[in-house]
């Protein structure tokens, strides 16, 4: 799991609802369906007529990711196209047409089959370009999800809180009636802002972060092939790896190597 996406939601549900009961209040107070309904319901309204069905659903889909810590790829991937070089210094690259059928990364396997069919190395680079920034551009629609779901709501927050004066002026001979409206002007306005800054914004935020480490994998695989095609010394291709790392988890790739 990762700890940090999980006690930052904590942290801050925890020291809002805190907050709250210190200054004499109950979270019975801020749990209103009516205002609920408006900002969940406009919001998830409004981002599905900006996006496609299906982008929405992998949006949403994707979220228990955020929540798992990503496995340290890096490492097992440079050592594994250390591994392709040594063989391919032995015996040429053609011979590692027999390891394509055990390799499961999908990006790994395609650039590897373009070199071992004799692609020329900046052919092979124009090629896997064109794929990589399709793959990352598909990549990058699922957080714009979530962005535009954090400008929406806070503005639709708003349209519940006049929808809710508005039933207060519509009673004012009932006092019960003012407070329900009272009541739903501002949860909603809390529920709007609250999503957008607590949740969907910082969703976000760190879709984006996994994405630039799997673009940054991704070219390393790349130039990793395009090296192996090219002869490069498979002392000289760990160290040209390791430098796509980051620098707290060079060193103990370096001494294992």
């Amino acid at each position: 799991m990762d700890k940090a996406s999980i006690a930052g939601a904590l942290l801050a549900i925890v020291g809002i609802i805190a907050g709250l009961m210190i200054e004499g209040g109950n979270v019975g107070q801020i749990l209103q369906p009516t205002a609920a309904l408006i900002v969940f319901g406009g919001t998830l309204g409004a981002v599905m007529l900006q996006f496609p069905l299906t982008t929405v659903l992998a949006a949403f889909g994707s979220l228990g990711r955020l929540f798992t810590a990503p496995r340290e790829e890096e490492a097992q991937l440079i050592r594994q196209l250390v591994a392709f070089a040594n063989k391919a210094r032995r015996n040429g690259v053609v011979s590692l047409d027999a390891d394509l059928q055990a390799i499961q990364d999908p990006f790994l396997k395609q650039t590897l089959m373009l070199a071992v069919d004799g692609t020329e190395p900046v052919e092979l680079r124009k090629i896997m370009h064109v794929s990589l920034e399709s793959m990352t551009e598909d990549e990058e629609r699922l957080p714009a999800v979530f962005e535009s779901a954090g400008g929406f709501s806070p503005t639709i927050g708003i349209l519940g809180a006049v929808l809710g004066l508005i039933q207060v002026m519509q009673h004012l001979d009932n006092i019960t009636e003012v407070g329900k409206g009272i009541a739903v002007a501002f949860v909603a306005t809390i529920y709007g802002v609250g999503i957008a800054n607590l949740f969907f914004l910082p969703f976000a935020g760190k879709m984006r972060l996994r994405i630039h480490s799997n673009f940054r994998r991704r070219e390393m695989v790349l130039e990793g092939v395009i090296s192996i095609l090219e002869g490069m010394n498979p002392r000289m291709l760990l160290i040209k790896l390791n430098g796509f790392r980051e620098g707290a988890s060079k060193e103990p790739l370096e001494r294992a190597a």
